[in-house]
């Protein structure tokens, strides 16, 4: 008898085509570029994160998949030329940018840009420490109309160590290599500074640079190297022999950071999920092609006997519910998938938003911020019903007033993406744009402003107006149209432009909540909840 669920074995080859594309963005720029390294005694980016964090705790990449498949002709940008994410260095939560310099000498494109502010915010909205590993050649020139000038672009990352400096957030800058031009302010504004010898250099001109400006002749290690920068003008505070010996001292400054002040988020021991982790990859069906009861999947994430759902019998298409992950309380807003029917016996449909869910879940958010609850979105959404039925019902009004109460949420937010992510759905459900403190996609998740069966109809129907255009035609422009359209709703292409910091395996939610939760308890600061005009 075959027992294989079909939902199991098609998140199974997710997982393994997620797992064979991070494999080759480990790899960098390639193994020549490695090898260079090693012939500089010089580590690469993953091997520097992987020896200052702590072995027995959980470390978090951001970004592992930023800018792919986004710069072919450029020759490509692994992970956006970086290394993040956040660690435990001497038992503390950081987070640690790491610059890749096999991928074109660690220049920033501008997709690094966003990356390295990314990482910047998280460090800001949790009060974690940041630890800079730099090794970076600077602007990536050629796209530099793309990275300087703008608002988002490079010289915001100098902006944010000086408001970071300001709120007392530490920062340790280790120059493990180059480090030129506007680039050389972040060690200078981080609270430490640290260089390795023969390799490390910090200036605002290169020698070849300077030459050509000024004609003056003068080596690398003289015009800014770390014994330069540690005896003479006094920019750096460490000289350390080894990238190694330079990463331990960070351990060690890292050990002697004050107790931070926590929020006061609600923790009690821990109990395993009443399903197994590994259950969660049979509760979706191939393709998330069928309905399934959400609650199956909050039951394999949440401790055992925790969840207590909120309006249970009233707007179903939207389940709520208080919880504990990993010991830590939690409001739930997740979307249904099955076929629900209302009080009154009417059939609702399954990942849409209703008049009467979208009223439970804005009350939900409300009572999760009276009560200092962090909230988990889960979605599976295909956006809110239509018809002139659900209008004259108001169903604007009632998404506006959902919408109001995530945009105005000051509680955390963590944002799951299990399914699809469509429309409005995506914006009431707490998508990017609504300031998560972090979001996480599974491999078949789908983000679009809608289907792309509708979506390719909808263009088709605009290419052929007014043209006397064949069958077969329509069915070739149809064909073309949803393929590229697609393409653009799948994980990868939102992970690319970090639309979601990571794709994720399933059985990982759990873990990825807790760690969150754990570093948004560092920032004590919850401001006071208003909403402003709602409708009502």
């Amino acid at each position: 008898m075959n027992n294989i669920n079909p939902g199991e074995t098609w998140m199974n080859d997710l997982l393994s085509e997620k797992q064979k594309r991070f494999d080759k963005i480990k790899e960098g720029g390639g193994k020549k570029s490695i090898e260079k390294q090693r012939q500089k005694n010089k580590l690469t980016a993953r091997e520097r994160v992987d020896y200052l964090i702590d072995d027995d705790k959980p470390f978090i990449e951001i970004g592992a998949f930023a800018g792919y498949e986004m710069y072919d002709a450029q020759g490509g940008c692994p992970a956006g030329g970086t290394v993040a994410g956040i660690g435990y260095v001497s038992g503390r939560q950081c987070v640690i940018v790491a610059n890749d310099q096999t991928v074109k000498a660690g220049a920033w494109f501008p997709i690094t840009g966003k990356k390295n502010l990314r990482m910047q915010e998280i460090a800001m909205e949790n009060h974690l420490p940041i630890i800079y590993l730099v090794d970076s050649a600077g602007v990536y020139l050629p796209m530099q109309d793309e990275i300087f000038p703008d608002k988002e672009h490079f010289g915001r990352v100098f902006r944010n160590n000086a408001q970071m400096s300001a709120i007392g957030i530490t920062q340790i800058a280790a120059v493990l290599g180059a480090c030129v031009a506007g680039g050389a302010y972040l060690p200078i504004m981080s609270d430490e500074t640290l260089m390795v010898e023969g390799n490390g250099s910090i200036f605002l001109a290169g020698s070849y640079l300077v030459k050509a400006a000024i004609g003056e002749d003068i080596d690398v290690e003289t015009l800014g190297g770390a014994e330069t920068h540690n005896a003479i003008s006094g920019i750096a505070d460490y000289k350390c022999a080894t990238e190694q010996a330079c990463l331990d001292k960070i351990k060690t400054i890292i050990s002697k950071l004050g107790r931070p002040a926590f929020a006061g988020f609600d923790r009690i021991e821990a109990i395993a999920p009443a399903k197994n982790t590994e259950d969660i990859y049979t509760i979706m069906h191939a393709n998330n092609s069928k309905p399934y009861d959400v609650v199956d999947i909050i039951e394999c994430i949440v401790d055992a006997g925790t969840f207590s759902q909120f309006k249970e019998a009233y707007g179903k298409t939207i389940v709520c519910g208080y919880a504990r992950i990993d010991g830590w309380a939690v409001g739930i807003v997740a979307n249904q998938r099955l076929i629900v029917k209302t009080g009154k016996g009417e059939m609702q449909m399954g990942g849409v938003i209703y008049n009467d869910s979208a009223d439970k879940a804005a009350r939900f958010i409300l009572n999760c911020n009276q009560k200092k609850i962090p909230l988990v979105f889960m979605q599976d959404v295909t956006g809110f019903m239509v018809g002139s039925r659900s209008e004259h019902a108001g169903i604007i009004k009632d998404g506006a007033k959902l919408v109001n109460a995530v945009a105005n949420s000051v509680v955390p937010k963590f944002t799951i993406i299990t399914g699809n992510s469509y429309g409005a759905g995506n914006y009431a459900m707490c998508g990017k744009a609504y300031d998560p403190r972090f979001i996480y996609a599974w491999p078949g998740a789908k983000i679009a402003v809608m289907g792309g069966d509708q979506a390719a109809k909808t263009l088709l129907q605009i290419q052929v107006a007014g043209r006397d255009v064949s069958k077969d035609e329509q069915q070739q422009l149809l064909d073309d149209i949803k393929s590229r359209y697609d393409k653009q709703t799948t994980p990868y292409y939102a992970a690319a432009r970090l639309w979601i910091d990571d794709i994720i395996d399933p059985a990982d939610t759990r873990k990825l909540i807790s760690e969150g939760i754990a570093a948004a308890n560092h920032n004590p600061y919850i401001k006071e909840f208003k909403t402003g005009v709602f409708q009502v």
